[in-house]
């Protein structure tokens, strides 16, 4: 309705124009070829409009006959763009479905509809890849990776390529073209750092975490621990032949985590070796009330080299409380006061942990006590039985190893800061370094309390 208001006001305005133009006084006086007109001013303007008016009409119409070829190609080429486009989406959702032969089609398709589209012939190599043809695949990206937008991402596809066919060298050499394209690229940096670390060259690996980005809170405490872990890892390979570097990266570590319990056991076990017992013990004492870990306990008892076993008692009395607040405190206690044949603070160390469900080191450790201190060799016996059936204690533990010292990388699959202190769900073997066989009675009993080296 409103359309129709302004379309008649509009012819109104027009009408009125053209009315008013031809009602205007005088003559115009035109002489071509010996023909002579004198039309009214007004009759002779509206003409003169009029003729412009039908010139651009012609010329309007001229173009588009001329031009109709290329607009007929245009078109051609809009819908042509658009099936590719089509197929290439399509081919995507297909490839992620899990139809790889049909992502190959429609990547053809988007190829043959897009010739300079890279993505086409990128989807066609992941679908090669996923149909197992390995060398159309590895054609498609080495041609990629001539093209700037397109070399991570062939990279990454000749990555994945060589390490489904066991090429581990190749792959690590497209990860390391990839990191000098760029340095931060996640896969690329990730597969860079393992093969550091699996090699041992750690140095190498912490300057690979140090240039990692990091934003968040949580990413930034994540790159702290993976440099402490490194820290760590460089302060044990040194620790026998370079004591003094060791414990220059131990110290490290331990500023980067302050209660990384591997990092405290070698800066003290320095710290002893070289005679100050003061600052181990300093140390030791810092790290158990964070984190109250049983080899941090033994080790500072045994911080002062040739003390007796009174001494090592009276020094575990001043860093655990009685009656222990936790259970390794219980069993550090303990495990002094029967070295010092202190069978009642022994027994009365683990009377908390033994009357609930004792693990099996307090099962252990309670048969140590009846049959020294009573010489009650059914007791001690009931308590070894005791120990096959009940539950492990804590730890080293990384994908089903357990090991007596902590290690930096699992030994199997070589990840990074793979050891936890906990109780193991399962063992699958178990890496125990100059352990003496266990005695008959205790072949079950494959948890017990590490000695550290004084």
């Amino acid at each position: 309705m409103i359309r129709l208001v302004y379309w008649i006001i509009v012819s109104l305005l027009v009408t009125a124009g053209i009315a008013w133009l031809v009602s205007l006084p005088g003559t115009l006086s035109l002489e071509l070829l010996g023909v002579r007109m004198q039309p009214r001013l007004g009759v002779a303007a509206f003409l003169l409009i009029a003729t412009l008016a039908l010139v651009i009409l012609l010329w309007g119409l001229l173009r588009r006959l001329l031009g109709a070829p290329y607009y007929l190609a245009r078109r051609v080429r809009e819908r042509r763009k658009d099936q590719g486009f089509a197929a290439l989406a399509d081919g995507f959702i297909a490839l992620q479905a899990g139809d790889a032969g049909r992502a190959r089609l429609l990547a053809r398709e988007a190829r043959s509809n897009l010739p300079a589209n890279a993505a086409a012939q990128l989807l066609e190599a992941r679908a090669d890849l996923a149909l197992g043809d390995m060398h159309a695949a590895r054609e498609h990206y080495r041609a990629l990776i001539n093209n700037r937008k397109t070399a991570l991402a062939a990279l990454s596809g000749l990555y994945d390529q060589a390490r489904a066919q066991g090429r581990v060298d190749a792959a690590l050499t497209f990860a390391r073209k990839a990191v000098e394209i760029a340095p931060h690229t996640p896969w690329a940096s990730h597969a860079v750092f393992e093969d550091l670390t699996r090699r041992g060259r750690w140095a190498e690996a912490l300057e690979v975490i140090t240039a990692e980005p990091a934003v968040t809170r949580e990413e930034k405490m994540r790159k702290r621990r993976r440099q402490a872990v490194v820290e760590a890892a460089r302060a044990r390979l040194a620790e026998t032949s370079e004591p003094l570097v060791a414990l220059e990266h131990a110290l490290t570590a331990l500023k980067l985590v302050p209660d990384f319990v591997p990092a405290a056991l070698i800066a003290a076990r320095i710290y002893i070796n070289r005679g100050d017992s003061r600052k181990a013990m300093s140390l030791l004492r810092r790290v158990w009330r964070a984190t109250a870990h049983p080899d941090i306990g033994t080790l500072f008892a045994n911080a002062v080299p040739g003390a007796s076993a009174v001494d090592r008692l009276k020094r575990i009395r001043e860093l655990v409380d009685t009656p222990p607040q936790n259970k390794s405190g219980a069993v550090v206690l303990a495990r002094a006061a029967i070295d010092a044949y202190d069978w009642g603070l022994a027994r009365t160390a683990l009377a908390g942990e033994a009357a609930a469900n004792p693990s099996q080191q307090v099962c252990m450790l309670m048969a140590e006590i009846e049959e020294g201190e009573n010489g009650d060799q059914g007791k001690a016996r009931e308590w070894v039985n005791r120990a096959v059936r009940a539950p492990r204690d804590p730890v080293w533990t990384a994908d089903g190893i357990t090991a007596e010292e902590w290690e930096p990388l699992s030994p199997v699959t070589g990840r990074l800061d793979a050891f936890e202190w906990r109780v193991p769900l399962s063992a699958v073997a178990t890496r125990v370094a100059e352990a003496p066989p266990p005695a008959p009675g205790e072949a079950e009993v494959t948890a017990s309390l590490p000695r550290p080296e004084a």
